[in-house]
């Protein structure tokens, strides 16, 4: 028999290494007033992994990471991969509460933080004493990881030795029947969403990809495309339409990434037209349905540049995705679908008894595939209730058109999708329940023509109590965090009920959606 490496795949690690290796001598970064080329990242990254085996990090090392864009968190995204620990971000705007619970089970040693973080990491430690706090730069709080690094001289970059299923990381989504899973991202799956952008997706000859959404999130799945298609990335540390603009215009930036509520402000930025965009050629956008009018507009105000990726932690990015092409500006009914299967994956629409559904039936999107999760962590049985019928259940119900166009009308959970965020109706309802005044609540998204779908929370008060609504909102906002928070409060006499006895959050919609085509905005 042959030996077992003859076969070896490529992981995502291998091809950072080999990205910066041939782009040694090019500019890859703009950031943070830098210009870095392929081998000063590599050599950044190489101190970094020394300074994460100095303290203990290796293969396997649960490490989480809390930091807007800045460029040492490219450094610690190539130390996770080369070093071979296993990654969960933190998102900045959660609370406490929400960092705790992800910490806790996801087994987390090492918390990388950015010192502006330094209130939260401290109060994370006191909740979590194992945790290892390591700075980025000098802080009260923790050990300096960026002073660590610099102690070590750069070394060659070496690859783990891992397999297809284990673990590169755990990315945390929230539940509506309890609380949030962590999807497990093994390496198979990453590098098969490297694979799927790299021949799917449309990319400019000359790259100039701007990264405005955080780096440790999304902003990082376009890194490695970017490097092995010899471009370079310009970051910026956070997202504003005057930065967005300013930006585009000074690097003649050629692609980006944007999810719609971020599309729509720059649209609305009065100051639009003064500044020179004709370098865009590619915009992607995703995380949340796009408002075809907005998308029209964007696209009569742009040209046809506009590049559709439809996925889920479960599943990438990727399963389905709308050309720029296939944008037609004469058929919104276009406008509003997901596009078409990528062909590395198989996808079908099932009913409930896992039946494929006839052509423009509706059913759920369900997938099989490399993309696919390895599960989710220590949950056996949301797990097994995922992989039913042995697909991967997306929750998202589609209908598919003649031309094998998919259009989302629902979702089968109740997830609401604001501004990109994923937001998860039954956290909040846990929390708006905590109040004295609150007998029963129900949590829907409704249309918002800045935010795709907004909080909206219906409320019925026990008898003889009273609250405002100011008062509830600013409850959950301190509990679960500002993209949590409702926009809106209504107060009921009841909610509707299903024949189960439980809200009947879609008779609840209907009332806010009853003019539209689909559930989703």
């Amino acid at each position: 028999m042959p030996d077992p490496a003859l076969y070896t795949p490529t992981f995502t690690a291998d091809l950072i290494v080999r990205a910066l290796e041939q782009n040694a001598d090019r500019p890859t970064v703009y950031i943070d007033g830098q210009v870095l080329t392929g081998a000063q990242v590599r050599d950044e990254m190489s101190r970094f992994v020394q300074a994460y085996a100095s303290f203990g990090i290796g293969v396997g090392t649960p490490v989480s990471m809390l930091a807007l864009n800045r460029p040492e968190v490219l450094y610690c995204i190539g130390a996770n991969g080369v070093s071979g620990a296993r990654g969960t971000p933190l998102h900045p705007l959660g609370s406490v509460d929400d960092h705790v619970y992800v910490l806790e089970d996801a087994g987390i040693q090492a918390l990388i933080f950015d010192p502006i973080f330094a209130e939260r990491a401290k109060a994370l430690g006191e909740r979590v004493p194992s945790l290892q706090l390591l700075s980025l730069g000098v802080c009260d709080v923790g050990e300096d990881l960026i002073e660590r690094a610099m102690g070590f001289t750069p070394q060659p970059l070496v690859t783990p030795d891992v397999d297809a299923e284990d673990l590169g990381g755990l990315v945390y989504t929230g539940g509506t029947t309890g609380k949030p899973k962590g999807v497990m991202s093994t390496y198979r799956s990453g590098a098969a969403m490297t694979a799927i952008q790299m021949a799917e997706w449309e990319w400019p000859e000359e790259l100039r990809f701007l990264i405005c959404t955080p780096l440790s999130h999304a902003g990082a799945a376009f890194f490695i495309p970017t490097l092995l298609r010899g471009g370079s990335l310009v970051v910026i540390p956070y997202f504003t339409p005057d930065s967005f603009l300013e930006t585009v215009q000074e690097f003649k930036v050629t692609a980006t990434m944007l999810v719609p509520t971020m599309l729509y402000t720059i649209l609305d930025n009065p100051r639009i037209d003064e500044f020179d965009l004709s370098s865009l050629e590619t915009v992607y956008y995703g995380a949340a349905a796009a408002s075809p009018t907005r998308l029209k507009e964007a696209i009569d105000k742009f040209g046809q540049i506009f590049f559709q990726f439809y996925g889920q932690a479960e599943c990438p990015m990727t399963i389905t995705v709308l050309r720029k092409g296939e944008h037609d500006t004469n058929d919104l009914a276009r406008l509003a679908t997901c596009g078409r299967p990528v062909p590395w994956v198989d996808v079908a629409l099932l009913d409930e008894e896992g039946n494929k559904v006839a052509r423009g039936e509706p059913g759920e999107i369900c997938v099989r595939g490399p993309l696919v999760m390895g599960g989710y962590w220590n949950k056996p049985e949301e797990t097994e209730a995922a992989f039913e019928f042995g697909w991967l259940h997306t929750g998202d119900i589609a209908r598919e058109d003649a031309e094998g166009f998919y259009t989302i009308v629902d979702r089968k959970k109740d997830m609401i999708i604001s501004g990109g965020f994923n937001v998860f109706p039954r956290e909040i309802e846990d929390v708006l329940g905590t109040h004295p005044a609150v007998a029963q609540s129900a949590v829907i998204g409704v249309p918002d023509e800045k935010w795709g779908e907004s909080v909206k929370a219906i409320v019925v008060l026990r008898p003889g109590q009273s609250v405002d609504a100011d008062d509830l909102m600013s409850l959950v906002k301190e509990a679960k965090g500002a993209h949590y928070a409702p926009k809106s409060v209504e107060f009921v006499e009841e909610i509707p009920l299903s024949p189960l006895g439980k809200p009947d959050k879609k008779a609840l919609r209907a009332q806010y959606w009853s003019d539209a085509t689909r559930q989703v905005n």
